[in-house]
């Protein structure tokens, strides 16, 4: 189904709109491989709030760990702190111009989602990018790595769940959602260590990576070599136990869904549940390689989401 129409069946006409709800739907459809796929699941109607959510987060993203053109990092906290601006005059009504922002501003109004929840994903943008100018990025604890997850992850599932509507007060399905969030953010850290190394980052707690004897001078060693180390692969065999046990907490959220939305995020589920399936099958060797869920699994979950899908539109 085109942009055109989706667009069509969300009733945007506005033609600066549909260039920006466009746009965001390019962004997710460019980077977003497994997450786009799943919105294919959504109503036509939903999609572009959606594309416009996962948009906005990709060009804030971009802003940090884009550094093809070597900008210095304080132009980049300087991007993030305009970006954030230009959102908040635009959420109290001045019209935005920003290629992204625009559609973003149409679905928080659309859907009432709060601002709070861009504020603190901008934040947790902001704290990348102050690590970064300092080429250190750590986390010392699950404590530490958790306030961190909560802006760039799990207030992405607070944001995106009013657009997929719920059968029970939204208010009951949050903290699930927010714990999908951070199971799915937790997987990417798993799947990237090795690229997150290279920015200089490490998003494992260090006191989990040192109980097993790992530190960030190993984790490097095998990021230049490509050699994964027995204790590196303990630990990540505890962090992807750690995170299985998040998808399993928050699994029952998808059933407080509205049914037209829940073959949507359950494919979501799965496919990301198989990202870590195929980290454990390279057995843990993150370091010199990226692990991808091969175009097959990802067809063949994403096919019977679509005849459930079909099947609930049809009874709603």
């Amino acid at each position: 189904m085109s942009a055109r129409t989706e667009l069509d069946a969300a009733g945007v006409h506005d033609p600066a709109l549909r260039v920006s709800y466009t746009r965001c739907r390019a962004l997710n459809a460019e980077h977003g491989r497994t997450y786009y796929l799943a919105t294919r699941l959504l109503p036509a109607a939903q999609r572009p709030a959606v594309h416009a959510l996962y948009g906005f987060a990709r060009w804030a993203d971009e802003i940090v760990d884009d550094t093809s053109d070597h900008r210095p990092w304080p132009v980049r906290a300087a991007e993030l702190d305009a970006l954030e601006t230009e959102l908040r005059a635009g959420l109290a009504g001045t019209p935005c111009t920003h290629p992204v922002l625009v559609a973003l501003v149409d679905t928080a109004r659309r859907y009432d989602i709060p601002a709070q929840h861009f504020w603190d994903f901008l934040a947790a943008m902001q704290m990348d990018a102050v690590g970064s100018s300092t080429e250190v990025s750590e986390h010392a604890s699950w404590a530490s790595l958790m306030t961190y997850v909560h802006g760039s992850a799990a207030v992405i599932g607070l944001q995106v769940l009013p657009v997929l509507g719920t059968v029970v007060p939204r208010e009951e399905a949050e903290p699930l959602a927010a714990a999908l969030g951070v199971a799915f953010q937790l997987t990417n850290f798993v799947r990237d260590v090795g690229e997150d190394l290279d920015r200089g980052r490490v998003y494992l707690p260090a006191d989990q990576l040192a109980a097993f004897g790992v530190d960030r001078e190993l984790l490097e060693r095998g990021r230049a070599t490509g050699a994964t180390d027995r204790r590196v692969r303990a630990a990540l065999a505890h962090v992807v136990a750690h995170t299985r046990a998040v998808y399993r907490r928050a699994e029952p959220g998808i059933a407080m869904l509205a049914p037209t939305s829940r073959a949507c995020v359950r494919a979501a589920f799965v496919l990301y549940g198989d990202i870590l399936t195929e980290v454990e099958d390279v057995d843990y060797d993150v370091l010199g390689r990226r692990v991808v869920v091969p175009r097959r699994r990802r067809l063949a979950v994403a096919g019977p989401g679509l005849a459930r899908t079909l099947v609930a539109r049809a009874r709603a």
